[in-house]
């Protein structure tokens, strides 16, 4: 993944949406949706949750790929390295089973 530098070449600069790893301006547009509309305000957000309020406010199911990156974004920001937005698709799976096992318990 490339990303943007600041001149001192240490630390990402992200002051657009679009410059966070994985987002292009069709995901910029669903995080303005969720009124998400710098980067500052993914952080310590909860993917899930922004999963599930996306496929609120649009009335239909979102590809779980969108989730993916949500996931993905939410975790650089937190500081971690710029991954693909698919190296998070075996944990989101894997959370999502929990969850639903966890559900099916009650």
């Amino acid at each position: 993944l490339s990303m943007k530098t600041t001149p001192t070449g240490n630390e990402p600069d992200i002051a657009r949406l679009t410059d966070i790893p994985n987002i292009g301006p069709a995901m910029a547009r669903d995080l303005n949706l969720l009124g998400i509309k710098r980067p500052d305000q993914l952080r310590g957000r909860d993917p899930y949750r922004l999963y599930a309020d996306l496929c609120r406010i649009t009335g239909h199911r979102q590809d779980p790929c969108v989730l993916d990156v949500f996931i993905a974004a939410v975790r650089f920001l937190a500081g971690e390295p710029a991954r693909p937005w698919y190296h998070y698709t075996a944990e989101r799976k894997a959370t999502l089973r929990r969850k639903s096992a966890s559900d099916r318990s009650r």
